[in-house]
């Protein structure tokens, strides 16, 4: 197993900084729509198309999982490349699990100490608060979940399940795929999702977020190079531009339903319901005609990505696991402040704007306490200097 066969694949050598760049701003954005009622989110792309910002993390996660992982299976194997991914598997688990305990102890706190009973319920935690000792082991088994707490768990098995699935992309790229988008169809032909507690499914369906994860680490692995006259087609940017028009003209109708007699009854009857469980392929579509819009306008070498404007955002995409998890309880602090102190514009502004800088400041924090490590920590072997180089997976 721990044979090198010949590798169809190369690991691309650098690290894009439009990965970081673009996580960074999805996981601002993740927050935003995190926070009931607030105005600010109104910003978010959600509200102008059928894809939202979760779409960008997961297709960023798995080209960063390709790229930080691929280059270790390459050289050191399967086994070891792989333990290395289950690792990762497992600390995302640790910091779900931890993220857990501190999101439902803050959400049981302000329920008691107001006496506002309602959060619980609009946080999804009544099944804890009547049966805290079951509702605990499924949360282990990832299968209770409260309200904003679906991506870790969806993260944690796409990683778990992406050791094969690379080894295949390394081998045969277009197969790899093929294979992803043959799961994706089966998802869809028998009805497969993962099952929650304490009845339904999961919100992020893994059979059908897996498609968006491997199509990401198939880019990174050459698919990108592949498709690059395809992005820099007029034809090919007319369409996305024109399908974005088209999201967008449909997304006014959820706005303003009088707009909703313009649109013909068959276009309804087609596109409805737009299914963000099960990865409904209009918004595929509307991800990847973003996706063309933004590799035509934001090349590898743009200057900007160097410039101090974007760098905030590039440091939250670099540590995006403790700038989610910071997010997830941040948004509640804020759903808080609007329910209990005031709800006015400007208190969604001021509190919206210093969610983001808290996160930020992390971040920051975080970069710097690596970078002290890194500098009185000697020489380290040359797979700990890939993880360094490559960032979070």
């Amino acid at each position: 197993m721990n044979e090198k066969p010949r590798i169809a694949t190369t690991v691309p050598a650098e690290r894009d900084l439009r990965l970081d760049l673009f996580r960074g701003i999805a996981l601002w954005l993740i927050f935003l729509d995190h926070i009931p009622s607030n105005l600010v989110s109104w910003i978010t792309i959600r509200n102008y198309g059928f894809s939202d910002a979760t779409e960008i993390f997961v297709f960023i996660s798995g080209f960063t999982a390709a790229f930080v992982y691929g280059k270790s299976m390459q050289e050191r194997g399967f086994v070891v490349s792989s333990a290395r991914i289950l690792k990762r598997a497992w600390q995302i688990y640790i910091a779900h699990i931890f993220l857990f305990a501190i999101y439902l102890a803050e959400i049981a706190y302000v329920a008691q100490s107001f006496d506002n009973p309602l959060y619980g319920e609009e946080m999804g935690i009544l099944d804890f608060l009547r049966q805290p000792d079951v509702t605990i082991l499924q949360a282990l088994l990832l299968k209770f979940k409260p309200v904003n707490m679906d991506v870790l768990p969806l993260y944690i098995i796409l990683l778990a399940w992406f050791p094969p699935m690379l080894w295949l992309l390394l081998r045969n790229a277009s197969l790899a795929l093929v294979a992803s988008a043959g799961l994706y169809a089966a998802m869809w032909w028998f009805g497969w999702n993962f099952p929650s507690y304490p009845s339904g499914y999961w919100v992020f369906n893994p059979y059908a977020w897996q498609l968006l994860f491997v199509f990401g680490a198939w880019c990174a692995l050459g698919g990108a190079q592949r498709l690059g006259r395809w992005l820099n087609s007029p034809i090919i940017v007319g369409i996305a531009i024109a399908y974005l028009v088209f999201c967008f003209s449909i997304a006014l109708t959820w706005h303003i339903p009088r707009l909703g007699v313009f649109v013909p009854k068959l276009v309804n009857e087609i596109i409805y319901p737009i299914d963000k469980v099960n990865l409904d392929v209009l918004r595929i579509a509307h991800f990847l005609a973003l996706a063309v819009i933004t590799v035509r306008f934001v090349s590898r070498d743009w200057p900007g990505l160097k410039s101090q404007i974007f760098t905030p955002a590039i440091i939250c995409g670099q540590h995006s696991l403790e700038t989610f998890c910071l997010g997830v309880f941040l948004s509640f602090a804020a759903h808080f402040v609007f329910t209990e102190v005031s709800n006015s514009v400007l208190t969604q502004f001021l509190v919206s704007a210093l969610g983001i800088v808290i996160m930020v400041a992390t971040a920051a924090l975080l970069a710097w306490y690596k970078s002290i490590e890194r500098k009185g920590s000697g020489p380290r072997p040359p797979a700990i200097q890939a993880d360094l180089a490559g960032g979070e997976a």
